[in-house]
Formats: structure tokens, C-alpha cells, sequence
């Protein structure tokens, strides 16, 4: 199961009550930063989070709202010595501009104290662990190389809680063993196999995050059968000259790439402030009923969707 906490919804500058793009995504004992728009920091401390295992930063695009936060992160980073390594993922004209950011203003010539990883990457798998692989893919948003990002947990068989209690199986490490497939002895003797107490196989969730795109329609493949998509909405459809415009999306087309897209939930965010939040919300659930909108601190669990009957 992932879990989303957001720290910033607000699109191109802050507001009162809306910081500028981040998120944190959450799966056991990993963290990922999607995006760390200025002011980043003390969202974090705001929120609870902390920066403990906070080292894997995923960008979506170089635009200074989505990059600046990383500048006082990272020299709060260097001073607190608080992670042992930072990882920075982006394309390459992102990591050109957060290279700028941070050896031209931070570093300036000094050592970090820890190792700081700028990693370009290309649309494909760019991180896998046991239980989950993390996919990018091309997004169009003003000739900025964005990505978006998929994160897909593998499939799982679900751990039988009341079966261990039957069989007498103790917590601790002989739990862990047969979750990890492997069979155990019990202190009389019986041996216990990982089918006595998993269920069936329960396919992993899906999670997909897009920042700025300026045409939601080329995304379908890429989306298609997420179970919550994260994506922006920053204008109406009143307004879709400008959306075109500035490469941005109305509610209207990114509800309508889920509908077509076959997703479960809809969060919208990268919200403006000329538009009343009811509106943005009414005008993406008349075409998809699944969507909500983001707003700073959010903690939302991704579950598999399940229509309600």
C-alpha cells in the first residue's frame, strides 16, 4: 500500500492556504519526494513527515515552482547532516537546471557531506525493490522533458492473521519467514508452510503522478488502469485558451483522460486561486465522479479501487 501526503497544491506561486508542488509517497520504509517547489522544508516539518529516509527526490520538470525548495532542503541537509545519501531523479534538461540550482548557489565549489546523486533518467523502469517498481514516461508540457511517474507494487498473497493464531503460530521472525515464503519448524515439531497461512495472490496497487502537462490526452497509455491518479488542474474550461497557452490543463480534459483512462480516483492539484475550488471540483466530477481535490497535508492511503456498488 502506498500513502500520499501533500505539501504543496498550489499551481505557479503560493497561497494562503496552498504551498507550491510536492508530495511525499510513502511505501513501508521508503519515501519519495515528487517535485519540491519553494518553501518545501518547512512543509515537511509542518506536516509531520520529518526528513528521516527522505533521500529519493523525484522531479517532474525544471520549472522553478516544482525546484526551488531543493536549494534550502539540501543545505538544511548539509548542516543537520541528518541522511546519508540524496538521490535526485530527473530528465536531462531538469538535471541541467537543478545542477545550476545547486552547484552554482548551494555547493559553490564546497563538498556535500553526503553523497548527492543527480541522476538524469529516461522514460522506462527507473527503481525497483521487493515490493514495487517505479515506471517514467514522457509528458508534454512546453518543451520541458517532463515526466510523470508510475508506481506499481507487485502482486501479493495477504498474510492470515486469524490462520497463524490457530495454528499457534508465534509473532516476530517466524512471521516474517513465511511471509517471505519460507516454511517453519514450531517448537513441537510441526512444520508450518507459507500456504497454511497466506491467501490468495491479490494483485498490488497502482499510483500515477503527473505534474504540469499541457495535452492529458497523450497520457491514456500511461494512466490507464491506475487506481489513483495525481495529476494537475489549473484552469477551467472557460479559460482553455490560456491552458493552451501555458501547456496546462483544464479539470475538464484530465477528468475526461480518466474516464477514458479507466482509472479509479481522481486527485486534482497544482490548483490556481482565480477559480473557486467548488467549481474546479464540479466541473471534473460531471464528466468523472471519482475526483477530489488536494489540499496541503492531505495523507490519502492508494487501496485497490473497488466501484461501490
Amino acid at each position: 500500500m502506498f500513502e500520499l501526503v501533500f505539501l504543496g497544491t498550489s499551481a505557479s506561486a503560493p497561497s494562503i492556504k496552498r504551498g507550491l508542488s510536492s508530495l511525499v509517497v510513502k511505501h513501508d520504509e521508503y519515501r519519495f519526494m515528487v517535485d519540491c517547489g519553494e518553501g518545501t522544508q518547512r512543509q515537511i516539518l509542518k506536516s509531520g513527515v520529518g526528513f528521516k529516509r527522505l533521500n529519493h527526490i523525484l522531479l517532474t520538470h525544471g520549472h522553478l515552482d516544482h525546484i526551488l525548495g531543493l536549494a534550502g532542503m539540501l543545505s538544511t541537509f548539509m548542516r543537520w547532516e541528518a541522511i546519508e545519501e540524496v538521490n535526485i531523479y530527473g530528465s536531462r534538461h531538469t538535471m541541467d537546471r537543478v545542477s545550476d540550482l545547486i552547484n552554482g548557489v548551494v555547493l559553490r565549489g564546497a563538498k556535500p557531506p553526503m553523497p548527492l546523486n543527480m541522476l538524469e533518467i529516461k522514460p522506462g523502469l527507473i527503481f525497483q525493490s521487493k515490493y514495487f517498481d517505479i515506471h517514467a514516461f514522457p509528458v508534454d508540457h512546453r518543451g520541458s522533458s517532463s515526466l510523470g511517474y508510475r508506481f506499481i507494487e507487485k502482486s501479493h498473497r495477504p498474510f492470515l492473521t486469524e490462520a497463524a493464531e490457530a495454528l499457534g503460530v508465534p509473532n516476530g521472525p517466524c512471521r516474517r519467514d513465511l511471509v517471505m515464503g519460507r516454511a517453519i519448524t514450531l517448537e513441537d515439531g510441526r512444520v508450518i508452510q507459507p500456504e497454511d497461512v497466506l491467501g490468495e495472490e491479490r494483485p498490488g496497487v497502482n499510483l500515477v503522478v503527473v505534474g504540469d502537462v499541457g495535452k492529458p490526452e497523450k497520457l491514456k497509455s500511461y494512466v490507464a488502469g491506475a487506481d489513483v491518479l495525481v495529476i494537475e488542474a489549473t484552469y477551467l474550461t472557460e479559460d482553455s485558451d490560456m491552458a493552451v497557452a501555458f501547456g496546462h490543463s483544464t479539470a475538464a480534459s484530465v477528468a475526461q483522460l480518466a474516464a477514458e483512462a479507466g482509472v479509479g480516483k481522481l486527485i486534482l492539484s497544482h490548483l490556481s486561486t482565480r477559480y473557486r475550488e467548488d467549481d474546479i471540483l464540479a466541473e471534473a466530477r460531471a464528466i468523472f465522479p471519482e475526483t477530489y481535490l488536494a489540499y496541503d497535508f492531505d495523507r490519502i492511503e492508494v487501496r485497490k479501487f473497488e466501484p461501490a456498488e
